[in-house]
């Protein structure tokens, strides 16, 4: 769903009483949330936290601030929450992508159809690499916006910051990645 269609339906979540309608909810939102979960922890995990995610939302419904006609962000907001614990998993993954080249969250027979381009390898292992080393609030805001494809008011409602937040910490984070391109790449014997 693209940025666009989501204001077409953005109060459709709510059901007549004025709670949320969490089975509308899962149905527009939980494909989304496991491709976004996914790419940050793999497809098993990433069901895992989807699964969490609506668990959580059904418990704070409560919580959720009624003035956001769409509550995906709130959402993306509670997966993004849920990821932290994950985050030591994620980075040490990352990080052995980094040195290996090899993706331990795709499925064996992509990995090899995409380790066969040698330039495209190299590639990805600086990106990740550079990826592990963005500080946390900034690989957030970039896989949201990335990934997620979440606009920087619904990035800020997810991670409950201000925009200006969201802005600065993608800036910073596409900086760094340009940087990280720009550079040769470094052997195995200087990382």
């Amino acid at each position: 769903m693209t940025r666009q269609s989501r204001a077409a339906v953005a109060g459709a979540e709510h059901a007549g009483d004025g709670r949320l309608d969490l089975t509308r909810l899962f149905e527009r939102s939980a494909g989304e949330l496991l491709r976004y979960c996914a790419s940050r922890v793999g497809q098993a995990a990433a069901e895992d936290v989807v699964a969490q995610t609506f668990l959580t939302a059904v418990e704070q419904q409560r919580r959720y601030d009624r003035r956001h006609d769409d509550p995906r962000p709130w959402l993306f907001g509670i997966a993004t929450n849920l990821l932290r614990q994950h985050r030591r998993a994620e980075v040490r993954g990352l990080r052995a992508m980094a040195r290996t080249g090899i993706d331990p969250l795709v499925a064996d027979g992509l990995a090899e159809r995409t380790a066969e381009s040698v330039d495209a390898r190299v590639t990805t292992r600086r990106i990740v690499g550079a990826l592990a080393r963005l500080p946390a609030r900034q690989r957030d805001v970039l896989l949201l916006y990335a990934i997620a494809e979440l606009s920087y008011a619904e990035i800020a409602a997810a991670l409950v910051i201000p925009v200006g937040s969201v802005q600065s910490a993608l800036h910073r984070a596409r900086t760094k990645l340009r940087a990280e391109l720009r550079h040769e790449p470094r052997g195995p014997n200087h990382e």
